[in-house]
């Protein structure tokens, strides 16, 4: 009857000990940024749809702004050319130039609405309006998909850090910090406006 009571002892031990090592919820926690990455690139590649709808449209009113027109279509191309696998979140080279290809697109973007500006026909098409209007939901989607996702980034990158789930992570699953979706560079300096 001895052994019986130590081998239960030492089973329930086990137990108390491997239910409170946080493996699951590293394992969980690292589920939850591959999703909201999920989100934020499905969200980048609903943006990258609208595109040629829009160019299309520019087109047919502004025909002469072609230099525009190809910069944004070529960095729609190399936005979507760069992909970046979930398994490689951690990879500062990867994310950089993810990161970059995507600014890209959004500056090129930005210099087709102000272009668009210009012309008063297109400024009243409807189908432009609907564009317009489709492609600043899907911007204010892509900054909502950011953050959640950094928000994951920062509990994933936490909870590996902390003790006691670092020493699990360190022991058993061996997973590695995952990078921040930041700002691009480009974005931190304000425009200049000349009048």
């Amino acid at each position: 009857m001895g052994k019986s009571w130590v081998r239960w002892l030492l089973v329930s031990l086990a137990a108390v000990v491997l239910s409170s090592c946080g493996y699951n919820l590293l394992q969980g926690n690292e589920e939850a940024v591959f999703k909201t990455w999920g989100d934020l690139d499905s969200q980048l590649q609903r943006r990258a749809d609208l595109i040629p709808n829009l160019v299309a449209t520019v087109k047919g009113y502004a025909s002469h702004e072609r230099e525009t027109l190809e910069a944004v279509i070529s960095a729609r191309a190399r936005a979507t050319s760069v992909t970046l696998k979930a398994e490689n979140l951690g990879d500062v080279q990867a994310m950089e130039k993810y990161r970059a290809a995507q600014g890209e697109l959004s500056s090129t973007l930005s210099r087709l609405l102000v272009v668009a500006e210009a012309y008063p026909q297109l400024q009243a098409s409807q189908n432009f309006r609907d564009l317009q209007n489709q492609l600043e939901g899907t911007e204010n989607r892509i900054s909502v998909a950011r953050q959640r996702y950094n928000e994951a980034v920062e509990r994933f990158n936490f909870s590996i850090r902390s003790f006691p789930y670092s020493l699990t992570n360190n022991l058993l699953l061996h997973l590695q910090r995952k990078e921040y979706y930041q700002a691009d560079e480009a974005s931190r300096e304000a425009p200049k406006v000349q009048f």
